[in-house]
C-alpha cells in the first residue's frame, strides 16, 4: 500500500470511529429527550444540564428531535467513511455532509449559549466530534485533489 493510500485509509478509519461515537452520543441524547423523568445523568448545575437542553423548545426541528437528526447524520457519515469510501465522489460528499453537520452544531451552540444559557455535555461532545470529522473530511478531500506526482503550489 502506498503512503498516500495508507494515510487516506487511516483518515477514513478515524472518521468512522468518530462517526460511531457521534451515533452513540446522539442516541443517548435521544433517549434523554423521550425520558419521562429527570435524571442526575449530565445534571451538574443550572448551567450544565442535558435534560434542560434535550427537552427545551429548541430540541425539535419540525417535530423531529434534534438528537434523531444527529443519529441520522452521524450514521450517514459512518456509511460514507466505510461502505462508500472507494467511490471517487465520496470525499466531496463526506465533506459536504460534515460541513452541514458542523453548521447545524454551531447553530445549536448559539442556542445553548444565548437562548437557553445552559450547556449539555452530550451536545458539547457531539460538537467536538463533528468539528473533528469536518477537519478530517477536508484533509481527505484535499488529498483527493492533489496527485502524488504533482507538486503542491501555494
Amino acid at each position: 500500500m502506498t503512503e498516500p493510500a495508507a494515510r487516506k485509509r487511516i483518515l477514513f478509519v478515524l472518521i468512522a470511529i468518530l462517526s460511531l461515537a457521534g451515533v452513540v452520543i446522539s442516541a443517548v441524547s435521544l433517549e434523554r429527550h423521550y425520558a419521562k423523568a429527570a435524571s442526575d445523568f449530565c445534571d451538574f448545575s443550572q448551567q450544565f444540564n442535558c435534560d434542560i437542553v434535550n427537552r427545551s423548545e429548541f430540541s425539535e426541528l419540525a417535530g423531529i428531535p434534534v438528537a434523531a437528526i444527529g443519529v441520522a447524520g452521524y450514521a450517514l457519515l459512518l456509511l460514507l467513511s466505510t461502505l462508500c469510501k472507494s467511490r471517487p465522489e465520496t470525499p466531496a460528499r463526506l465533506l459536504a455532509a460534515a460541513s452541514v453537520g458542523l453548521v447545524f452544531a454551531l447553530y445549536l451552540t448559539y442556542v445553548e449559549a444565548h437562548d437557553l444559557k445552559t450547556w449539555c455535555i452530550l451536545c458539547l461532545g457531539s460538537q467536538v466530534l463533528i468539528f473533528l470529522i469536518t477537519l478530517l473530511s477536508a484533509i481527505v478531500k484535499f488529498q483527493a485533489r492533489v496527485r502524488p506526482s504533482s507538486p503542491v503550489v501555494f
